[in-house]
């Protein structure tokens, strides 16, 4: 008998998060190093650029095409522009278990 050991998250991650914030703004076009300039300098705010520079530039490369083929972004050559449907990404899949509780909520509800 077979196991997956695979962790699958459902909801959206920090990466995901501040793609959908920079391309959300009115008219913003982007190429892939402006936007990932922002990206990072957003996660580093955030305190959330971990595991390297270029591995966080491969992830991000990652979700922002899948942005694309999921009819969220539009690319024109080598611009990237988000569309109406970009905040869609950011809500869980139907079907996703609900996001636990905060812990410093939790605690104090004792």
């Amino acid at each position: 008998m077979q196991r997956k050991s695979a962790f699958s998250r459902r909801l959206p991650d920090l990466v995901t998060e501040e793609l959908v914030a920079a391309l959300s703004k009115k008219g913003a076009s982007f190429e892939f190093k402006q936007l990932f300039d922002v990206v990072h300098e957003r996660l580093r705010a955030r305190n959330a650029a971990s595991g390297g520079e270029e591995m966080l530039r491969l992830r991000a490369y990652e979700k922002l095409q899948n942005l694309v083929s999921r009819g969220m972004v539009k690319k024109t050559g080598k611009k990237y522009r988000g569309l109406a449907s970009l905040a869609k990404a950011l809500t869980p899949p139907e079907g996703a278990p609900a996001a636990p509780a905060a812990p410093a909520a939790a605690a104090t509800a004792k």
